[in-house]
């Protein structure tokens, strides 16, 4: 169970290594179903949304462990690619030619992990500090 951003989110995840009667599948191993059930508040009513969501292993663990691999990875997705995609408008740009888009990506990364390094705790924030401010950017660039 998790609590955040107004949100409570209760999790269930299940596995399956006994995989007769399944189609031949190349080194898989586990079959993985995770039931999330999420409540929040929209528009002063609670509502709940249900999830169901289906992963595959070449490897075997424990449930316990599958959860913190796959909490672990929606970290990252949280954490890099949500914040290029709506903080820095990495999918609104239409730098399309040559080599720019991967250049681009790059310079956003470098930002991104600059912010980090300095203690930022908020993306957005560090965003809007750094944008017009000599004396930031200089502290960035460990310049004096």
């Amino acid at each position: 169970m998790s609590k955040g951003h107004g949100r409570l989110e209760k999790r269930r995840v299940s596995i399956c290594t006994k995989l007769d009667g399944i189609k031949p599948w190349p080194g898989l191993q586990t079959l993985i179903r995770v039931e999330s059930e999420r409540q929040f508040k929209k528009g002063g009513k609670l509502r709940i949304e249900t999830e169901t969501r289906y992963y595959i292993a070449s490897f075997k663990e424990s449930a316990k462990s599958f959860a913190h691999r796959i909490r672990g990875y929606w970290g990252v997705e949280n954490k890099v690619h949500y914040v290029r995609d709506v903080t820095q408008g990495e999918d609104r740009s239409r730098i399309r030619m040559y080599q720019l888009p991967h250049i681009f990506a790059v310079a956003r990364n470098f930002a991104l992990n600059s912010y980090r390094s300095l203690g930022f705790p908020n993306m957005a924030q560090a965003e809007r500090m750094c944008k017009y401010g000599l004396d930031i950017l200089k502290r960035i660039f460990r310049m004096k």
